[in-house]
């Protein structure tokens, strides 16, 4: 169980040691840097190489952007196999729906329970 956890702190690690390294080395925003994390993660789900880097790593490499991206490419290819055609509009949403929903409760609960302020 250790080394499980060891696995996942370091493959999650060089993830943001990555993004680290965009921030401070290029112009790139953060923003932009997210967007490419979720791209990344979609094109290596795509194409088979991101399911064993998650075997390996467990919640080190499903927990990072790059995960969310591989969730939606992994939706899609199971609701195309399953729905056909169709299947590629709907199932990247079906298969982060939990996700998303929990961000948006959240969210709604901490704007309720908080008061925003300025920094001035």
């Amino acid at each position: 169980m250790i080394a499980d956890y060891i696995k996942a702190f370091v493959v999650g690690g060089l993830f943001c040691m990555a993004a680290q390294l965009l921030i401070d080395r290029t112009k790139l925003t953060p923003a932009r840097i997210l967007v490419c994390y979720v791209v990344a993660g979609v094109i290596l789900g795509a194409l088979g190489i991101y399911k064993p880097i998650v075997e390996f790593a467990g919640a080190g490499a499903t927990v990072p952007l790059t995960g969310f991206g591989y969730l939606i490419s992994e939706g899609v290819r199971e609701a195309v196999r399953s729905d056909g055609l169709l299947g590629a509009l709907t199932g990247g949403v079906t298969a982060a729906a939990g996700g998303i929903t929990a961000a948006l409760f959240f969210g709604l609960l901490s704007s309720v329970l908080f008061r925003s302020k300025s920094k001035s």
